[in-house]
């Protein structure tokens, strides 16, 4: 038997007269040393999380076709028959009952087929049908992919926001903006790569919709409030300059000095570069939402001056959208404005209440369109316009539609998209998909596929596996792109 060195030899004896006790306390330290080893080399438990990078960009996985994304978020559910998705069925049936299977629905006060109360006209060289809702959007449909058989698992708000916007049906995952920031980061370092324009109605779910989940908190979305100081979250109030260098200062000192004596942490990091973004934020966005040097026309054109309030708090986070993505801004998502109904979530007086939301969105959102495209921006931005599900082709009560996720109707337009087409199709009552059915995963997938991102390879280790916005799901819709 080879002899230990003497240092580290011990009597027999001496160990025999060690009690359990004593043995437990001498080696206590040890046992969980080893213990603590394995768990700091994970990310999972506060290991160093590598290639986090909070001021750069990072780059893409191939050769983009486009570096920005506007999401236009129509919270409550657009009722696809009424907007997109024409169907003369719905008027020759009118108040009779359903002829097909139907599936049970949010509030189960079914009626009978229920027609459009708007007429549908076509529009543009590729002739596409849009609802009297949209004249405006009508005007720039050979811009949009419009995609007629979008699928959600989730009939209910809460649950089927967060399967938009993250990709699963519950609390604490990452939205697809912080999933985007996560990737490709910001182009300004004063501006975060993630925005949500807060018109004043948060979705349901609230602002776990926007939230980085189990990324760090740098990729989260930063909420602009809406009114008529829409950064009155932003600005520093009572302060001079020197006083806030002054506290910024002895903020990024005590945090220096806790992170030298924990090390690597990505929590403390995150918080770090969030207080010194927030500074350059307070010198930077007052400059971004001065709209003075902003033409007359161009103000006109995206509803400054319309006599409808909703259409002019529309029209200032439009305008701030594109204000964002030319000064480098990777995802803003704007949020819809209060009207005097319920979102697009009309289970009851919907002719009033889907014509109050579009006249609040319609005029800002072709605006937007053209003004993208006659400054050169909208090939590289990537515009979407979608809710969280579509409503049914039959009444609840006397003159509602409840919540329906088998067959609704979204569009993109820009970068990278091909104008004037129609994807997918819904059943002749236009309640069910049929053809090229489109999930929620597929649209993520499409997203960070123009964005030069595959949705294979962007993953994040968390709880002891790699985890990516699309799960194990999704296929990019090529039909759709340029």
């Amino acid at each position: 038997m080879t002899k230990l060195p003497e240092h580290q030899s011990m009597p027999i004896e001496s160990l025999t007269r060690l009690k359990r006790r004593q043995m437990l306390s001498l080696c206590s330290n040890g046992f969980g040393s080893i213990a603590l080893i394995g768990l700091a080399a994970s990310k999972s438990f506060g290991g160093k999380v590598e290639n986090i990078n909070f001021s750069s960009t990072n780059q893409p996985h191939f050769q983009p076709k486009a570096k920005n994304v506007i999401f236009l978020y129509m919270d409550g559910g657009v009722s696809q028959v009424d907007s997109w998705d024409p169907k003369p069925l719905l008027e020759k049936e009118n108040g009779q009952p359903m002829k097909i299977e139907t599936e049970p629905t949010q509030f189960n006060q079914d009626g009978g087929i229920m027609k459009s109360p708007w007429a549908f006209q076509q529009y543009g060289q590729s002739g596409i049908p849009v609802s009297e809702l949209f004249p405006y959007i009508a005007t720039c449909v050979d811009d949009l992919a419009v995609i007629r058989s979008m699928v959600s698992e989730f009939s209910e708000h809460t649950n089927a926001n967060y399967y938009l916007h993250t990709g699963h049906g519950l609390q604490g995952r990452p939205s697809m903006g912080a999933w985007v920031n996560y990737g490709l980061g910001s182009e300004n370092q004063n501006l975060p790569g993630f925005v949500v324009l807060n018109g004043g109605l948060i979705p349901s779910g609230g602002l776990d919709c926007f939230s980085n989940g189990f990324l760090p908190a740098h990729y989260q979305g930063s909420l602009f409030q809406s009114g008529p100081r829409p950064i009155a979250n932003i600005t520093s109030e009572g302060n001079n300059d020197h006083q806030k260098i002054n506290k910024l200062k002895l903020i990024n000192t005590l945090d220096r000095r806790l992170l030298s004596r924990i090390g690597n942490c990505g929590e403390v990091e995150s918080a770090i570069a969030n207080y010194e973004l927030a500074y350059r934020m307070q010198s930077t966005v007052p400059e971004l939402v001065d709209f003075s040097g902003e033409s007359e026309k161009i103000q006109d054109l995206y509803g400054f001056n319309s006599s409808f309030k909703p259409t002019k708090v529309y029209a200032r986070q439009c305008l701030l959208a594109r204000r964002l993505v030319e000064r480098g801004v990777r995802f803003v998502e704007l949020t819809c404005p209060k009207v005097a109904a319920d979102r697009w979530d009309q289970h009851g007086g919907l002719e009033l209440g889907h014509k109050r939301n579009a006249l609040a969105i319609d005029q800002p959102i072709s605006a937007l369109l053209k003004d993208l495209k006659s400054r050169g921006l909208l090939d590289e931005t990537l515009v979407i316009w979608a809710g969280e599900f579509g409503r049914t082709p039959f009444s609840q009560g006397r003159d509602g539609r409840d919540h329906n996720p088998f067959g609704f109707s979204i569009w993109l337009a820009g970068g990278g998209i091909k104008g004037g087409t129609i994807h997918g199709k819904t059943d002749e009552y236009g309640y069910r998909a049929i053809k090229d059915i489109v999930t929620i995963h597929d649209l993520h997938a499409t997203i960070l596929h123009l964005l030069g991102i595959d949705h294979t390879r962007q993953t994040y280790r968390f709880s002891g596996r790699d985890i990516r916005l699309t799960d194990v799901y999704g296929k990019i819709i090529t039909p759709i792109l340029s």
